[in-house]
C-alpha cells in the first residue's frame, strides 16, 4: 500500500513540528512518522499514528522503512560531525532511490542564502547532499530553513546569568520561529511542486547580535554588556570555563559562524513562508521578546554538552 507522507526526525524539534501540522490536517491514512528509534513506536501508534523504523545507520532499517513512500521528508541528521552527516545522507538517497519515492523533501540550511558558495562549515554537508540529491535523479525540494530564533543562546553562548556576550564579529541573522518552520515546511509538502529546486524559508527581517543582547535587557531587566573580540580570544575566553562544558574546539567552529555571518551568510530572507502560511512570520525582535517574556531565564539546549 502506498503512503504518501513519511516524515523522519518525528521527534526532533522541527520534525515533532512537521508531524503536529499533518496529524492537525491530513487524514491519518495518509501519513506516518519515522524515528531512529525503534522504541518510539508505541508513542506514535498510541496517538494513532502510523510508525515506520528509519536510522540512518541501519541499512535493512532504510530498505523496509523507505518502501512505498511517495513523498519522503528528509530531516538531516543533527551532529556537528560532517563526516557522519555525510554518510548518513548518502545511505538514506540510495535508499531512497533504490525503494523508489516520488519526492525527496530535504531539511537544509540557510547560511549563504541561495547561493551555492557559502563558506560556512556547517553548510558544508547540507550543500554536498544537494549536490548528492542532484546527481541520484530523485526528484527533490531542498528547504533551506531559517536558523531557529530558540537557538539563540547557543549562537551567542548567552545564559541566565551572563553578564556579557562575547563574540568574534556580528552581523544580521534572519532568526526564525521552529514552531513556523515547521507548519511551513509541512503546508509546502503538501501543496507539492517546487521540484529539484532550492527554496528558502526565513522571517522576512533580520537581527544582529548587538539587538539580540538589547532584547535581552529590555525584557529581562538586565544589563548584559555587548563586545566583540578577536577569534582566537573568544575562543579561549569561553572555552576554559563554559557553564554548558562545550570544549574549546566547539567555540573555534562558531567562531567560524560568526565570520560567515559578519559577511551575510544569514542575511538574506525570502517571501516564501509568508507566501506558504498565509501571514507574516514572526519577526525577530517579537520571537525572542517571546521566549524571554515567558522564561526569563531561557535556554536552549545546544548550549549544553
Amino acid at each position: 500500500m502506498t503512503l504518501k507522507y513519511l516524515i523522519t526526525g518525528a521527534t526532533g524539534g522541527l520534525g515533532k513540528q512537521v508531524l503536529n501540522y499533518f496529524v492537525a490536517h491530513v487524514p491519518p491514512s495518509e501519513f506516518a512518522a519515522a524515528s531512529s528509534n525503534v522504541t518510539n513506536k508505541a508513542r506514535f501508534e498510541d496517538r494513532g499514528i502510523a510508525f515506520r523504523h528509519v536510522d540512518y545507520d541501519d541499512e535493512q532499517s532504510l530498505s523496509s522503512g523507505l518502501r512505498d513512500v511517495e513523498n519522503l521528508l528528509f530531516v538531516s541528521t543533527n551532529t556537528f560531525d560532517n563526516e557522519r552527516r555525510d554518510k548518513q545522507h548518502r545511505r538514506l538517497i540510495d535508499a531512497a532511490k533504490r525503494a523508489g519515492v516520488k519526492h525527496v523533501w530535504y531539511t537544509s540550511l540557510a547560511f549563504g542564502g541561495f547561493s551555492n558558495d557559502s563558506k560556512a562549515a556547517v553548510q558544508q554537508a547540507h550543500l554536498i547532499t544537494e549536490r548528492l540529491l542532484k546527481e541520484s535523479g530523485l526528484t527533490f525540494t531542498s528547504i533551506r530553513e531559517g536558523v531557529y530564533a530558540e537557538a539563540f543562546p547557543v549562537f551567542l553562548n548567552w545564559y541566565p546569568n551572563s553578564t556579557t556576550v562575547t563574540l568574534p564579529a556580528d552581523g544580521e541573522v534572519a532568526f526564525t520561529q521552529r514552531t513556523e518552520l515547521g507548519e511551513a515546511t509541512a503546508r509546502l509538502i503538501i501543496r507539492g511542486g517546487y521540484e529539484n529546486e532550492i527554496v528558502l524559508l526565513t522571517t522576512g527581517e533580520t537581527i544582529t547580535a548587538k539587538e539580540v543582547v538589547d532584547v535581552i535587557n529590555e525584557v529581562t531587566g538586565r544589563q548584559v554588556k555587548f563586545e566583540i573580540v578577536s577569534p582566537e580570544e573568544y575562543a579561549r575566553v569561553n572555552g576554559e570555563n563554559d557553564q554548558g562544558g562545550k570544549p574549546k574546539a566547539f567555540f573555534q567552529m562558531v567562531a567560524t559562524w560568526w565570520g560567515d555571518i559578519a559577511k551575510g551568510e544569514l542575511r538574506t530572507t525570502d517571501g516564501l513562508m509568508r507566501d506558504v502560511l498565509g501571514r507574516e512570520p514572526t519577526k525577530p525582535r517579537d520571537a525572542l521578546r517571546k521566549l524571554l517574556t515567558e522564561n526569563r531565564d531561557y535556554t536552549w539546549h545546544q548550549n549544553y554538552v
